[in-house]
């Protein structure tokens, strides 16, 4: 094992200032145990923490590294719009080049509004669905993550069609009272939920492919479906791309789909969702984040309309700056280079599980993966629960000593960058025996 001391010092000094020691709950390591290793730089695809460990990164700042950390292209963009000032509160061009690198992308949307943080983008575009049809319910499915959001923070009632209950201490139930909570890939569900109160429904919120609940990709005709339903009773379609957008393709889940849509143009035979949201790749690791869909129904949003949405950063010009950069980084080669190290690390991390004798099962939206540690499919949260989290903990921590750093929790997706070069991955290819054994040895 590695050193670790001055981590666990800082992580000392943090529980005494911030709660749990930390700004995002995984961070803190509860999940698997342990000291969470206090990162002192990243360069590539590897890590370097305060005690001097290196580690390949395969949580990617939880997806937005695409390109790798401290990409040179990046830097330079940053660098140049830093030196003309930080933030204006004023428009400026960096925001307007950004909105149309994404309307450009991914040909459904017309327009879209910048925001700082995922959270905001879905948070906004429940608000604007709710002005824009007159209605107060939502469909969400249990697994998917939207932010904390307090409508969104919310886990099943007792029946298929029933509000549901606050899922954290502070949402008033009031708020999770107006969300419908259903299993994910399940359009019975959806269609006995409209049946009932689909009159009431503003919109349905899916994360385009599932990646908070470890990679759960839509069931084949799931998209479709739930399309076909928003649409017969006037709903909204919010497809969640704040992982998936710009990682699964260059236009995101939505551009996988259409490419998998066969004789269906996009995938989507009855059109495409009436809003997206999106994150991560998009801001190149600083805070920026989008929502948007046609301009009709932006047009409700101030100063034209009377759904009101304000931001002090949104649009930042250096973190503008970052997202455009990145955005014309992700070529058609570096997809192709993104999606070989992820086939070649997902399979030797599973072959290597099945010669230890560990029960799991590897799943891949385009190049996001992970790795459940159950038998069978997971198509839904109640069988990714049902995974043994104490192996994934040895597991985890066995690779962590080798010198690879996953995501710290078993409901989380693995994220390979364009940095991943031989090096790194033959350094992951050669800890996964041991970690696999490890991993067994419960």
């Amino acid at each position: 094992m590695s050193d670790t001391s001055q981590s666990a010092a800082l992580f000392e000094r943090a529980r005494a200032v911030t709660p749990g020691g930390v700004n995002s709950p995984v961070r803190a390591f509860r999940g698997v145990g342990g000291t969470p290793r206090f990162v002192a730089s990243a360069k590539g695809a590897w890590l370097t923490d305060v005690d001097g460990t290196r580690y390949v990164d395969l949580i990617s700042s939880w997806g937005p590294m695409i390109l790798g950390h401290a990409h040179p292209d990046v830097l330079d963009a940053v660098a140049q719009t830093a030196s003309r000032g930080f933030s204006f509160g004023t428009p400026s061009e960096n925001e307007v080049a950004l909105a149309e690198e994404i309307v450009a992308r991914v040909e459904p949307l017309e327009q879209v509004r910048l925001v700082s943080s995922g959270t905001e983008a879905t948070m906004s575009a429940l608000r604007l669905a709710r002005g824009a049809t007159g209605r107060s319910a939502v469909v969400k499915f249990a697994g998917c993550y939207h932010g904390h959001v307090d409508a969104l923070l919310a886990h099943a009632g007792s029946g298929v069609a029933t509000f549901a209950l606050p899922d954290s201490a502070g949402v008033p139930a009031s708020a999770a009272g107006e969300t419908i909570v259903l299993p994910y890939n399940d359009l019975a569900a959806v269609e006995a939920a409209f049946a009932e109160r689909g009159e009431e429904i503003a919109a349905v919120i899916t994360e385009a492919a599932a990646g908070n609940m470890g990679v759960v990709p839509p069931a084949p005709g799931f998209t479709e479906g739930l399309r076909r339903i928003t649409a017969a009773h006037g709903a909204l379609l919010i497809s969640d791309e704040v992982m998936t957008g710009f990682r699964c393709s260059p236009s995101g889940w939505y551009g996988h789909e259409t490419r998998a849509g066969g004789e269906h143009p996009g995938g989507y035979p009855s059109g495409a969702p009436d809003l997206f949201t999106f994150g991560k790749v998009m801001g190149g690791g600083f805070p920026a984040a989008a929502f948007g869909g046609r301009a009709e129904l932006m047009a409700h949003l101030a100063p034209d309309g009377p759904v009101y949405q304000a931001g002090t950063l949104s649009g930042n010009p250096v973190a503008t700056a970052a997202g455009l950069a990145t955005l014309r980084g992700c070529t058609p080669s570096l997809y192709d280079h993104l999606a070989e190290v992820s086939q070649t690390i997902g399979a030797a991390a599973s072959d290597a599980l099945t010669q230890a004798g560990v029960p799991h099962t590897l799943q891949r939206a385009s190049s996001m993966f992970s790795i459940f540690f159950t038998d069978g499919p997971v198509e839904r949260y109640s069988d990714a629960q049902g995974q043994d989290t104490a192996a994934f903990g040895r597991f985890f921590h066995a690779m962590l000593d080798a010198g690879v750093h996953l995501p710290p929790s078993a409901y989380e997706s693995w994220f390979v960058s364009g940095a991943h070069d031989d090096e790194a991955v033959e350094t992951v290819l050669a800890a996964l025996p041991g970690a696999a054994r490890a991993a067994a040895a419960g």
